[in-house]
């Protein structure tokens, strides 16, 4: 008798939570579906729909208990709980949309400025603030008064701040070069310290190098805000690579030049075909055997130049044979005077 009272009070409720779960994966699921179909993910549309990507379950549910409170003859205590958890509910939901939808418009806004580096730290830092203020707001809605906790929190940050003195001057210092946009994700950068490589990531405590050699360099931002950075893919993202050659005085020189660039734009078109810009030659030395020159190509990042500089040389050293054209050795000549 008593397990069919029992059953009889909780049958409305179980089948109403069961319900709003079930729209709830349905409104989920179709949401999943639209976002993986047609809409363009670098739209505003993307932006909004995505942040409320998995949120319905969780609204359904909060809809269903709030459903739940008032078909129930409940004691009071028991339904002042409920109410206080789904307040905490729809509150972490609506802080979870603005957090994503923030995120989003970052991100949206970072792809679209390439002198904005999109990095994990302004994103990070974002969601604690939001988070921070969505936690504040349940707290005062539960009758817990934030002014003691700010209170304390400001007194104690005086301590932690004196005991994480270089922690916190490398968030502050990763804060700099994000909004300073000294340095963008996939640049190439090289530091007076001597570290060099290519940007992968901007975190709360330090930066993140691929050296060419496919290591990562671990680089405090602290070191990075103080050293002397030489960034080589700004203002533009191509460089220019110069390669110094020496031919004979018997050479002529407009063929030389005429086979240098012909064999440079074939490499070019071979390994980094995105180089729309011409090689170049420049002669600038007559050398005791030879005379110098500079050919000078672009080429499109940093790390293109070495394979270029492989290239052209074994191409140019078979161009010169076909072509007769000769890089001499260094010749000395010496007089004896007793003769």
């Amino acid at each position: 008798m008593h397990f069919e009272y029992l059953f009889d009070i909780l049958l409305i409720p179980i089948c109403i939570q069961i319900g709003a779960l079930v729209i709830g994966f349905l409104i989920n699921r179709i949401i999943n579906r639209y976002l993986r179909s047609s809409v363009d993910h670098g739209s505003w549309q993307y932006i909004f729909i995505n942040a409320l990507r998995g949120l319905p379950i969780s609204w359904c549910s909060g809809v269903g208990l709030y459903w739940t409170i008032n078909s129930l003859d409940i004691p009071p205590t028991i339904n002042k709980l409920l109410s206080y958890l789904l307040f905490a509910v729809i509150v972490f939901t609506l802080t979870r949309v603005v957090a994503r939808t923030l995120s989003g418009i970052i991100d949206f806004y970072t792809v679209r400025d390439q002198n904005m580096p999109k990095t994990s730290l302004l994103n990070n830092v974002i969601n604690f603030v939001i988070y921070a203020m969505g936690i504040l707001i349940v707290l005062q809605y539960y009758g817990i008064s934030v002014a003691p906790i700010l209170t304390a929190l400001g007194v104690g940050g005086m301590a932690v701040a004196l005991a994480l003195q270089d922690t916190l001057a490398n968030v502050f210092s990763g804060m700099h070069l994000i909004l300073s946009k000294q340095l963008r994700l996939n640049d190439y950068v090289r530091l007076s310290t001597g570290e060099e490589g290519k940007v992968t990531d901007i975190t709360w405590r330090f930066t993140t190098l691929q050296s060419v050699s496919n290591n990562v360099v671990v680089v405090p931002n602290q070191n990075i805000a103080k050293a002397i950075i030489t960034n080589y893919s700004m203002p533009k993202q191509d460089i220019t690579v110069s390669i110094a050659i020496g031919v004979s005085y018997d050479s002529d020189l407009e063929k030389v030049e005429t086979v240098c660039i012909r064999v440079g734009k074939a490499v070019l078109s071979k390994i980094d075909p995105a180089v729309k810009v011409a090689p170049v030659v420049r002669y600038n030395l007559l050398a005791d055997s030879s005379i110098n020159f500079n050919v000078i190509m672009h080429v499109s990042e940093f790390t293109n130049q070495y394979i270029v500089k492989h290239e052209f040389i074994k191409a140019i050293m078979k161009e010169f044979r076909k072509e007769n054209i000769e890089i001499p050795f260094p010749v000395r000549t010496i007089i004896n005077g007793n003769q």
